[in-house]
């Protein structure tokens, strides 16, 4: 049983050695400034809330459709 576990044990070493330092992140760089500024998210929200209403609106025009049939 002692070896069973020791095997185990020393085969999941280098698994867990792997993992560990592949999630890793490098520091965020550093461009000399000195203040925060928020990621701009205007245009990706606007296209994200068009392509909702859009699918919404096609929703929308095929329940009325089935309806009228």
């Amino acid at each position: 049983m002692k070896t069973i576990i020791r095997k185990i044990l020393l085969s999941m070493l280098p698994v867990l050695f792997f993992f560990t330092t592949a999630v890793a992140q490098p520091p965020p760089p550093d461009h000399g400034e000195d203040d925060d500024q928020p990621a701009p998210i205007g245009s990706g929200l606007g296209l994200l809330l068009l392509m909702g209403g859009a699918y919404g609106a096609k929703k929308v025009y095929d329940a009325r459709k089935r309806l009228a049939q």
